[in-house]
């Protein structure tokens, strides 16, 4: 028999940790090569790791809840031999189709943890330089080649350099602890009317508590609403979606969506980043919109990227495409990062006015009520229309109260004349 251990890959750019979200093993159990082991979580996109090789799990390393750094020791498994584990396919892992594919460094590999493998393997976020029949050997060695210094030119791995990692023999086997499964299930304290259920918050809701907490604590916001009569936009989309039965459907987003991108284009300082730990304001010539959508889970932001560039059709294709993803678990991490201005919407539950909190580190994120009927004064005369209001909030150290609201301004402008969203 001999001992397999699977590591955390590193399963996004730049990431040093990650959560774990759910186990699917459970110490005893006997499991084949590719079997789901573990969910973990970063940068909100969840990650199903499956099992490089089959064998008896003997122990697990981290409870739901808690944090792991990048290499280290998950699952140790028991396999028959140590010819089987040089046989087995050993490369890196692969996520579950909900997050993006891993570096090529990122593996789930035996330990390699004895003095003879101390030298320095290839960069993280580099794929190792190898020709085929090397990389075909290490394969069939049960041989990361990221564990494999390379003299050849450019850091390039030979064959002599596979020679000399392999005559090393196999890192030393060590003790290994066996950690809970699970975090604690939720406990009852007292019964009957008296009781409390304690719930451990972990995974994505202690991500975006994180988040939240962190945005207001740094981010003085400065909230603004204001009421936009949409009977104009209400006519215009009815007409669209009757004339275009065989394209998307649009929803208000789409519109809303086009009236920011112009906006944007005359208060670039709206549609930007800021690193206050540097002092650097990034303002973006492209708009790269936030749709906070709500799942099962909890809330997340997908990103609908170079929105500047898309028709209403194709932003409303988008926008479903991303918020079914989202709500599936099935969004990638690059789908979830990288925005530059947010929109949030609770659609019919929208109310009448909110103050959203500012999505870390932009400067602003703009909120949709719903859209009710109500008396109005239009040409000197009382009406029944559809008003909706937009409440926004702003980042006070970036964007003035008076551009804050010349930005709002221009984008209810868009909306209650929503053929000038064409124009330009």
């Amino acid at each position: 028999m001999a001992l397999y251990v699977v590591k955390l890959p590193d399963i996004g750019e730049g990431t040093t940790e990650a959560e774990i979200v759910a186990w699917h093993v459970k110490v005893g159990d006997r499991i084949g090569e590719d079997d789901p082991l573990v969910d973990v979580m970063t940068d909100k996109a969840t990650v199903e790791l499956p099992a490089p090789v089959g064998g008896t799990v003997v122990a697990l390393h981290g409870a739901v809840g808690e944090k792991r750094p990048v290499g280290s020791e998950l699952v140790a498994l028991e396999i028959e031999s140590e010819e089987a584990a040089a046989g087995a396919a050993s490369a890196p892992a692969t996520a579950h189709p909900s997050a993006p594919p891993p570096p090529p460094a990122a593996g789930l590999t035996r330990g390699e943890t004895g003095e003879g493998h101390a030298a320095a393997p290839a960069p993280p976020a580099e794929k190792p330089r190898a020709s085929p029949a090397v990389r075909h050997r290490a394969l069939n060695h049960g041989v990361a080649l990221q564990a494999v210094p390379g003299t050849g030119p450019g850091g390039r791995i030979t064959q002599a350099d596979l020679d000399a990692y392999l005559a090393k023999g196999p890192p030393a086997q060590e003790a290994v602890a066996t950690m809970p499964a699970r975090a604690p299930p939720p406990t009852a304290v007292a019964a009957g009317d008296d009781a409390i259920e304690a719930v451990p918050i972990v995974g994505l809701r202690r991500a975006i508590a994180a988040h939240l907490e962190e945005a207001n604590r740094r981010i003085p916001h400065f909230s603004y609403v204001e009421e936009v009569d949409v009977d104009a936009l209400e006519a215009l989309r009815a007409h669209l979606n009757a004339a275009e039965p065989q394209r998307p459907h649009l929803t208000l987003l789409p519109f809303l969506l086009r009236a920011i991108v112009k906006a944007a284009a005359a208060h670039p300082q709206v549609n930007a980043r800021f690193d206050d730990d540097a002092g650097i304001l990034n303002r973006f010539k492209a708009v790269h919109l936030g749709v906070a959508t709500q799942t099962p889970n909890g809330l997340v932001v997908p990103v609908v990227r170079h929105a500047e560039r898309l028709d209403l059709w194709q932003a409303a294709a988008e926008i479903a495409r991303l918020a079914e993803a989202a709500r599936a678990g099935k969004a990638t991490r690059a789908e979830l990062v990288g925005s530059t201005i947010t929109v949030t919407s609770l659609g019919a539950l929208g109310g009448i006015a909110a103050t959203p909190v500012i999505n870390l580190p932009e400067v602003a994120i703009v909120g949709v009520n719903k859209i009710v009927a109500r008396p109005i004064v239009r040409d000197g005369q009382i009406v029944v229309a559809r008003i909706m209001n937009l409440s926004s909030s702003f980042d006070h150290r970036i964007v003035d109260g008076w551009e804050a609201a010349s930005f709002i301004q221009r984008v209810k402008a868009g909306l209650e004349h929503p053929a000038t969203l064409f124009i330009g």
